[in-house]
């Protein structure tokens, strides 16, 4: 059914499904209802848990000051939801309009949102990933099983990658007196999120915790005593660490895998969609009826060259899930663009980090309030002239000044004086990003190209 009529039977009658029983998939469920949607609802989820919060797993779980059980979302509103949990989706038939499911049952839609989000990177040697004692952090399981752990008491616990999940957990084992080492390809801890110069900052952080920071080297392999529990962790450097856990902290995978074959424009790097969140197909041509949300999604941004980005933050999937809910019960005319500024928080060793923009697209730096010495400054991000990001540590209650910088394309180095600016604010310095193909740990944005389709390739239709 098209034409006039299609919408208003839409939203009397239609069937919409949701994958993703995410943060973002009950934002735009939430939304959906209170726009007037009064059809079908599906909710499709692949783990036994309605929507859940994640940054309190790397937090306040890890340091036994919640339970994972007490993570889950508020609600908004009641959903009228046919909920389907545990079961992951499968596949895709955008001819048919179904969604296959893994346990061979498909779900029909007449309009399909894709809030899938990522999955933590596993350790690549997949008989050492199996040790007793390794494990990831990105789901409820694994917090209890990580915190279980740390209760017992380990004699070390080996981080794996020093981004903001793993410098989380680091930060948690030291608040509890537990000894960790820490392994960062990198030169330092976030410095493929925020740069070399902040990252020195977090470096020092790190060692004056007590952690033991090993950094410009890679974990070449994990060690398994007779009983298959982990005893050591073997680095490039010919060094050996013993250790009784190793939490893997390599970044995230964009559940994508069960859409190949379908058509979509899906990908490793996530779905690209325009800036009303509607899929592309694999040619570059706009879907009609499935649109994305959240982690999963690559959009483009006039603020940001209109390149692709792929952001793991919290706000921005609430954001983006809302503008897609409203944009499938809209005619053309009445959809809105999601024009979010990515923004993103962490918490470790008793400081607030804050981050505005894309700083990682910045080439240099300028550190326009308080000191680096002293931890609580404010950096800013220049590109082509322009602030591009910002950065707090301690000093989160000037990000909205800086937030407005960036939405105004304000000219960089910002000409403003501030009272608290030292000797070293008083001109910009390289950000020192590391070269983008040497893979680093911690980038919550994703410059993902200008593409929908990151490489050349072939579609016959009908075949899978």
């Amino acid at each position: 059914m098209r034409g006039e009529g299609f919408l208003d039977w839409l939203k009397r009658e239609g069937r919409i499904v949701v994958v993703g029983a995410s943060l973002a998939g009950l934002r735009a469920a939430e939304t959906l209802r209170e726009e007037g949607f009064a059809g079908t609802l599906t909710m499709i989820g692949d783990e036994p848990y309605e929507p859940y919060d994640r940054p309190p797993l790397s937090k306040a779980v890890l340091l036994g000051k919640a339970t994972p059980d007490r993570t889950a979302l508020p609600r908004s509103r009641a959903l009228d939801a046919d909920w389907r949990l545990g079961v992951p989706a499968s596949g895709l038939d955008m001819g048919a309009k179904r969604v296959r499911l893994a346990d061979g049952d498909e779900v029909p839609y007449d309009r399909l949102l894709i809030a899938t989000g990522v999955r933590a990177r596993p350790w690549p040697k997949e008989a050492e990933a199996e040790l007793d004692g390794v494990f990831v952090l990105r789901t409820r399981d694994d917090a209890t099983a990580l915190h279980k752990r740390l209760s017992a008491g380990p004699r070390r616990v080996f981080v794996i990658g020093a981004g903001f999940t793993g410098s989380e957990i680091a930060s948690a084992c030291r608040e509890q007196s537990v000894t960790v080492t820490v392994a960062e390809r990198g030169a330092a801890p976030l410095v493929g999120a925020l740069g070399g110069v902040v990252g020195e900052v977090a470096a020092q952080l790190h060692r004056e915790n007590g952690v033991d920071l090993r950094t410009g080297v890679m974990v070449t392999g994990l060690e398994g005593d007779s009983a298959g529990r982990v005893r050591a962790a073997h680095l490039s450097d010919g060094s050996s660490v013993e250790t009784d856990v190793v939490v893997v902290s390599l970044g995230a995978t964009r559940n994508t895998e069960w859409l190949a074959g379908s058509g979509l424009g899906a990908g490793p790097r996530g779905i690209a969609c325009d800036a009303g969140c509607r899929a592309f197909d694999i040619r570059g041509i706009v879907t009609d009826d499935v649109f994305v949300a959240g982690d999963v999604a690559r959009s483009p941004h006039p603020l940001f060259g209109y390149q692709f980005l792929s952001l793991e933050h919290w706000g921005n999937a609430v954001s983006q899930a809302e503008t897609a809910a409203h944009n499938m019960l809209c005619e053309s005319v009445e959809r809105r663009p999601h024009m979010w500024v990515p923004a993103f928080w962490s918490s470790q060793f008793g400081v607030n980090i804050k981050s505005v923009g894309v700083p990682s697209m910045g080439t240099e730096i300028l550190i326009s309030q308080g000191s680096l010495a002293e931890r609580r400054f404010v950096g800013v991000y220049g590109f082509q002239d322009r602030v591009i990001g910002a950065v707090t540590f301690d000093q989160a209650r000037w990000l909205p000044f800086y937030e407005r910088l960036i939405e105004t394309t304000a000219p960089f180095p910002p000409q403003f004086p501030t009272v608290d600016r030292r000797p070293e604010g008083v001109r910009p310095m390289p950000a020192d990003f590391p070269d983008p193909s040497v893979p680093t740990h911690g980038p919550t944005v994703t410059l993902s190209g200008y593409s929908p389709s990151d490489r050349r390739i072939t579609f016959t239709p009908g075949r899978h």
